[in-house]
C-alpha cells in the first residue's frame, strides 16, 4: 500500500521552542494531508454536501494515502503513526471539509485506537488491516434515552450457546451507513448497572443489524448519521470486546482521546474559515478599496486568529500529552469546550465578512457556519466537559500550573 510516511510516535528528537512548532516528519506529514485536500477534497465539497455521502472512491484514495489507519502498525498495512499524526490529519482535512475529517477521525482516534488497546491478537489481526485498507468502522454508543446519560442504555445483549444475541437501537451513529464494522455497546447484565456494559465487533452485513433512516443534518451533511437497529443479532463469542462489562471503561477512555480529536476538526475548521475571510477582505472593495483595509475588519481577523492560536495551543498540548503518558483528561475536555466555542464564533464572524455573501451557498461562508455547530454537541456536550473540568479539578485540587 501506497501512504504517507507518518512521524515518529515520539512527539519530536529535538526540543521543540513552541507547542505548535512541528517536527521536520510532521510538518512533511502535515503539508501531504494539505495538499491532498486542497486537490482531491476540495473540488468534491459542494457535492458532497448537496448529496448528503462521500463522493465515490474517495474513502479509497484517503486509504491509499494512509489515512484509514495513521496508527496502525506497519506489519498489519497501516501508517505506524502516532496519536499525534491523526490529529494532524484531523486537523488539515477540516480546514476544507469537516465531514470528510470526520471519517478519518472517528476511525483513528475512537476505533483503531480502541482495537489497539483492547482488541485481541486476533481481532487486530482480522480488522485493522482491512481498516487500514479503507473499511470504515463505526462507534454505535448513543441511544435515544441515551445521549450525554451515556450509560442509560436499553441495547440489552444475551448470552447464548454460541455466543450472544442483541436487541436494541442506536441513534446518532456517524458513518453508519459506509461502514463495515461497527464498535457496539449493549448491556449484558442491566441488574449491574453501568457495570453491566460490554462492547462487541460487529460485521455490518450481520443477520439481525440494519442501518435504518439517516438523519437530515444541518452540517456534516456528507458523513451519514443514522440509526442502527438489531433484532435478535447473533455475535459470534469471538466477536465479544474487552472483557464482559468492561464496556464502560473501554467507552469512557477513548471518548477522553476523541475529544480531542473533535477538538482538531474544529481547529481545522476554524483555520479554514479564517483562510476564506482573509482572502475575501483582500478582493471585497467598498467605498473604493478592499474592505481589509478597514480597522474594523483588521481587529476582527486579529481577534479570530488569536483565538485559533491558542485553539491550536491546546489541542496540540492535550495530544502530546496523550503520546507521552501523562494525564490528559482535564487537557481534553477543556479542549473541546474552549475550541468547539472558538470554532462557532470564528465561522459567525467569517460569515460576516462577507457580509450577503456569507449568507448564500455560493460561498464557503455559510458551510464552515453550519458545520461548526455540531462540535457543542457530539461526543460530550459542552455542559458535560464543563462537568468533567470542574470534577477533575475539584478531586485533584493542584494547580494547573503544577500539571
Amino acid at each position: 500500500m501506497s501512504h504517507l510516511k507518518a512521524a515518529s510516535s515520539s512527539p519530536s528528537s529535538a526540543p521543540l521552542r513552541s507547542l505548535t512548532e512541528l517536527s521536520e516528519e510532521e510538518q512533511l506529514f502535515q503539508s501531504s494531508i494539505r495538499r491532498f485536500a486542497a486537490e482531491v477534497i476540495a473540488p468534491l465539497v459542494r457535492q458532497m454536501d448537496d448529496e448528503q455521502k462521500y463522493a465515490p472512491g474517495l474513502i479509497h484514495k484517503m486509504a491509499e494515502l494512509g489515512l484509514m489507519g495513521i496508527e496502525v502498525p506497519d506489519e498489519l498495512g497501516g501508517a505506524g503513526g502516532s496519536f499525534f499524526d491523526s490529529i494532524l490529519a484531523v486537523e488539515a482535512i477540516s480546514a476544507v471539509d469537516a465531514s470528510v475529517a470526520l471519517v478519518v477521525d472517528i476511525q483513528n482516534t475512537l476505533c483503531v485506537n480502541s482495537l489497539r488497546r483492547w482488541g485481541s491478537a486476533a481481532q487486530q489481526l482480522q480488522w485493522l488491516p482491512r481498516m487500514a485498507a479503507g473499511m470504515i468502522c463505526s462507534y454505535a454508543l448513543s441511544e435515544a434515552g441515551s445521549g450525554s446519560d451515556a450509560f442509560a442504555m436499553e441495547t440489552r445483549a444475551q448470552r447464548t450457546e454460541h455466543g450472544y444475541r442483541l436487541n436494541g437501537r442506536k441513534l446518532w451513529i456517524s458513518n453508519a451507513r459506509e461502514a463495515g464494522v461497527f464498535l457496539v455497546f449493549a448491556n449484558l447484565n442491566p441488574e449491574a448497572g453501568y457495570r453491566g456494559i460490554t462492547a462487541f465487533l460487529i460485521d455490518a452485513g450481520t443477520p439481525g443489524l440494519t442501518v435504518g433512516r439517516k438523519e437530515d443534518k444541518m452540517g456534516i451533511r456528507a458523513s451519514s448519521t443514522c440509526e442502527v437497529l438489531f433484532e435478535d443479532c447473533h455475535v459470534p463469542a469471538e466477536n465479544l470486546f474487552g472483557e464482559e462489562g468492561k464496556g464502560y471503561k473501554i467507552a469512557i477512555e477513548v471518548l477522553n482521546e476523541g475529544r480531542i480529536g473533535i477538538g482538531a476538526q474544529m481547529l481545522g475548521l476554524a483555520q479554514g474559515a479564517w483562510n476564506h475571510a482573509a482572502r475575501y477582505a483582500q478582493q471585497r472593495k467598498q467605498f473604493g478599496k478592499p474592505i481589509a483595509e478597514f480597522q474594523a475588519v483588521q481587529f476582527t481577523l486579529a481577534e479570530m486568529a488569536t483565538e485559533i492560536e491558542a485553539a491550536r495551543l491546546m489541542v496540540y498540548n492535550a495530544a502530546r500529552r496523550k503520546d507521552a503518558g501523562l494525564p490528559f483528561v482535564t487537557e481534553a475536555a477543556m479542549t473541546k469546550y474552549f475550541v468547539s466555542q472558538v470554532a462557532e464564533r470564528v465561522a459567525s464572524q467569517c460569515v460576516e465578512i462577507f457580509g450577503g455573501n456569507g449568507y448564500v451557498r455560493d460561498y464557503p461562508a455559510e458551510k464552515f457556519y453550519r458545520d461548526a455547530k455540531i462540535g457543542k454537541i457530539y461526543e460530550g456536550t459542552s455542559n458535560m466537559q464543563l462537568a468533567t473540568i470542574a470534577k477533575q479539578l475539584l478531586s485533584h485540587p493542584v494547580s494547573l500550573q503544577d500539571r
